[in-house]
């Protein structure tokens, strides 16, 4: 029997040594497909029970989302792990298939926790969204990210539709944001990661991290996240070889005037994620350093994630515990935000010169970053937004039954209703669209609204049975 135990563990080991990546077998040129993921993930599922394959609801494309969730203790079922006081962590993949980094540092992640050769915290799951735009994943071509450096072919941006799927959260036009929200819901995630690649300006950093707008989480948890888990995360970095700074969200080619946090509206992930006051991150690495960097980077900031929210996840889930009761009771809520150009941070910032150079194909100037000039500097970082605008919460908002669309979102968000037992009469403060302007061209499916105004009076309405009403002392408040 001790023979058998012995061959069995033999096997296992020598399969998951020969399950490398198509990235690591292409010495960092290339990036698996969508099957290629898929089939990896199976392969590791079928030989090791700390992980579990599941398939999920639809996308665009006509292929379900699939999710796989990893425990040391072999447990798959999210509401236990919050019982058993586990940092929930998501990640997602993928959302912008020509930006396939997390894909590749996902895999290998996994397969290196399966081998032990990474421990993952007693105190913290993963689940992990492999491919989250399947439609653009298998749109594949070579030239959709002009100047990138690598892989040698990758996914298309838009999805099935060819919508963005990241200004489709909130919204969700697609089937994919819909089962994005399913997964969410199901998992409840204290933190999100959404990997990304960026372009634009060039600089010396692999890695940067856009983090939730601060305030957006409350007080206790924002704060937190601010001046302990977030620093954390920098240091644990920098102790891996890489220099992380906050998303380089600049306006012209002089970071010296400084640059904002980003402002992460719930059509993003990270917004969407901060209503239900998930900590969210967005890592992005820069599209024109070597594929092999940035998979790399995307590795080391995955693992010291995993490992800061294992050193705090006492005090991360009680600070989280604390903003979700807050929005239960609190009565305002901010629905704008604008940046305090009074108060910021300051960081090092490492770029290159910027010049101007005659264009080959034009003749006409064109700006290019000079890697002969690098150089370092101290820049300022407006990381406070203030609020602007304010809702006053009702007790309760009614839906009538026939906006069946904006019901079905509702439940997806776990939106907690009642339905009226019969028709019934209420004097009500009812809101009316009084005038608005459209833009002519639609966006994302969409023509964009402008200069609405909004009149409110109290009403006698009749409502009919089956009606909605939805009252706010729920965690979906800032949701609603």
């Amino acid at each position: 029997m001790k023979y058998f135990i012995y061959l069995s563990l033999l096997f296992v080991s020598i399969h998951l040594h020969a399950q490398q990546t198509i990235f690591e077998k292409s010495n960092g040129k290339e990036t698996a497909t969508y099957f290629e993921v898929v089939q990896f993930y199976k392969t590791l599922s079928r030989v090791s029970h700390k992980i579990k394959f599941l398939t999920k609801g639809p996308t665009d494309a006509g292929y379900p989302l699939n999710l796989i969730l990893i425990s040391t203790d072999k447990k798959f079922v999210p509401s236990e792990w919050h019982r058993q006081h586990k940092v929930v962590i998501l990640i997602n993949n993928g959302i912008h298939p020509g930006e396939p980094d997390g894909i590749d540092a996902s895999m290998m992640l996994v397969r290196d926790i399966i081998e032990n050769k990474i421990i993952l915290p007693g105190n913290v799951a993963l689940a992990i969204i492999p491919v989250y735009n399947i439609g653009g994943a298998l749109n594949r071509n070579s030239f959709s990210r002009a100047n990138q450096n690598g892989p040698e072919s990758y996914g298309f941006r838009g999805n099935a539709q060819n919508l963005d799927l990241n200004r489709d959260f909130i919204k969700s036009d697609s089937k994919n944001a819909q089962s994005f929200t399913e997964i969410f819901q199901y998992l409840n995630p204290d933190i999100l990661i959404d990997n990304h690649v960026s372009d634009g300006a060039d600089y010396q950093h692999v890695m940067t991290l856009i983090t939730t707008q601060y305030n957006k989480l409350g007080k206790e948890l924002g704060d937190w996240v601010k001046k302990s888990f977030e620093p954390d995360l920098f240091t644990g970095m920098h102790d891996k070889g890489w220099y992380l700074v906050p998303y380089v969200n600049v306006d012209d080619t002089d970071p010296s005037k400084g640059f904002t946090q980003f402002y992460d509206s719930p059509r993003y992930s990270s917004g969407y994620a901060a209503l239900f006051s998930t900590i969210s991150f967005m890592p992005e690495t820069h599209m024109l350093k070597p594929y092999k960097q940035r998979v790399q980077s995307t590795y080391d900031l995955t693992l010291t994630m995993i490992q800061q929210a294992g050193l705090n996840a006492k005090e991360l889930l009680e600070k989280r515990k604390t903003a979700i009761e807050n929005t239960i009771h609190q009565n305002q809520f901010a629905i704008s935000w604008k940046v305090d150009t009074t108060q910021y941070s300051n960081i090092t910032f490492k770029g290159y010169e910027a010049g101007y150079k005659k264009s080959d194909a034009t003749g006409l100037p064109v700006l290019y970053y000079d890697h002969n000039k690098p150089f370092t500097k101290h820049v300022n970082f407006y990381d406070v937004y203030n609020a602007e605008n304010f809702i006053e919460k009702p007790f309760a908002y009614i839906i009538p039954q026939g906006w069946w669309n904006v019901i079905d979102l509702l439940k997806l968000n776990h939106v907690k209703m009642e339905r009226l037992k019969r028709d019934t009469i209420m004097e009500v403060s009812a809101y009316h669209i009084d005038n608005y302007k459209s833009f002519p061209k639609p966006y994302e499916k969409h023509h964009k609204n402008y200069d609405v105004s909004v009149s409110k009076k109290d009403e006698k309405i009749k409502f009919l049975k089956g009606d909605y009403i939805i009252k706010l002392n729920q965690l979906a408040n800032r949701y609603l």
